[in-house]
């Protein structure tokens, strides 16, 4: 047996022992390397222009510590990758072409290539930078990606997009320019960390996905920040988004996830006139049940949170709503309870008083009155907000309350910020 064993490790140590590093100079070598070099081999490729579509079927390395920049010619996918274990870094790609059905990419990951890297490149074009489906483990870390901004945003490629992909790793990039920086569909298991995300309309899009992680991205002067659809157990945390038109955070048909510590901070629509629905929402649950939202900042929006079509189930507890227009917007007539194990969240429009100093309000709180869902019915109103009649309506809705009956309320208000 331990003559097998020996035999074996010896075998392994010859096969590695014969991968090569080869230097490619021009198009032609590389395109012969690609086609002929052994699995295992690392091709190193020099400074200059190398042009045309590549693409891999072995196992290789493919990178540059030099200024080497590959061109697609405007067409199909700069790197056809359908075999495992493949490595390209140190490239600047560009140029590649754009039909979203063919998946034009700068890197298309085809079934097959599993445990792909791209790490370090700089990938500019108008398709998508990578593409991958039916793959796992992929691992995507620290490239630039930038997408074509005379394009309108819907006809651009995703910065990243991927589909039926298991455990992915996409970490340290910088997205711009694109449709979606990430686009992840029906993948599972999931890491999302540490990415920069502007000028595009989502940072990270979910769909169909299960079991992902997003934490500490950065999204900002776009549409929306964080859209998880249809997905489950999701965790959002630590990211944090600012300067977008739509949304902070979706949920829109999704269940089980957990949304905690995210700063979501100044999304406003800046047309003059804003239509009910368009307003820009901290975070904005439509149809999503059994999420906990707890520990965000949601502040200076439009709308801190916006609620409706079914959104009831959820637990919000020790969130900060600070100086936000409206702090809650709930279209629905449900009475919910907005706090867990006797801590609420935070509002700075709360005026209570706390008499026994253990930093909960003594009353509860609660966002919307009447004379809120009057404007919501009737928005052409909204001018006489700021009235002093508006003011004194309130006040009066307030002593003549007879029941809360539908409406948000948070029981045990906090009264520190921090």
């Amino acid at each position: 047996m331990y003559r097998i064993v020996l035999l074996v490790c010896l075998l392994a140590f010859s096969h590695l022992s014969l991968a090569s590093i080869i230097d490619i100079y021009d198009t032609g070598e590389l395109k012969y390397h690609l086609q002929h070099a052994q699995p295992g081999d690392s091709l190193q490729l020099k400074a200059g222009l190398y042009q045309g579509q590549f693409k891999v079927n072995k196992p290789l390395s493919i990178f540059s510590m030099e200024a080497v920049t590959i061109d697609a010619l405007g067409k199909g996918s700069a790197f056809t990758v359908s075999a495992a274990d493949v490595s390209i870094s140190g490239l600047t790609i560009r140029n590649w072409g754009n039909d979203h059905y063919e998946s034009d990419a700068a890197i298309l990951a085809l079934a097959g290539s599993d445990r792909l890297t791209v790490t370090s490149n700089v990938l500019k074009g108008d398709g998508f930078g990578i593409y991958g489906r039916d793959i796992e483990g992929i691992q995507i870390v620290a490239n630039t990606i930038e997408g074509n901004p005379e394009l309108f945003k819907l006809d651009r490629g995703d910065g990243i997009h991927l589909r039926h992909v298991k455990s992915p790793s996409i970490c340290d990039n910088t997205i711009s320019q694109v449709r979606d920086g990430v686009y992840l569909e029906s993948t599972l298991y999931s890491k999302v960390l540490g990415n920069r995300f502007f000028d595009q309309r989502y940072g990270i899009h979910y769909m169909y996905s299960k079991h992902d992680e997003a934490a500490n991205n950065q999204s900002y002067r776009l549409d929306g920040g964080y859209a998880l659809m249809n997905s489950e157990q999701v965790h959002l945390h630590h990211n944090s988004v600012w300067q977008a038109v739509d949304f902070g955070i979706l949920l829109n048909m999704t269940k089980d996830s957990l949304i905690e510590s995210n700063s979501v901070e100044r999304i406003v629509n800046p047309a003059e006139n804003v239509l009910p629905g368009k307003e820009g929402k901290g975070i904005f649950i439509y149809g999503a049940r059994d999420n906990s939202v707890r520990g965000n900042r949601f502040a200076y929006s439009d709308i801190g949170f916006y609620m409706a079509m079914g959104g009831e189930g959820n637990r919000v507890y020790e969130n900060l709503f600070l100086d936000n227009f409206s702090q809650v917007k709930y279209v629905g007539d449900k009475l919910l309870e907005w706090s867990k194990d006797g801590r609420g969240n935070y509002w700075s429009g709360y005026l209570g008083w706390d008499h026994n100093l253990d930093g909960i309000g003594n009353t509860p709180y609660r966002p919307n009155d009447s004379i809120d869902k009057l404007f919501w019915l009737y928005p052409e109103a909204s001018f006489l907000m700021d009235s002093p009649i508006v003011t004194v309506l309130r006040w009066v809705d307030r002593q003549f309350e007879i029941g809360a009956d539908s409406g948000i309320i948070d029981s045990y208000p906090l009264l520190n910020s921090m």
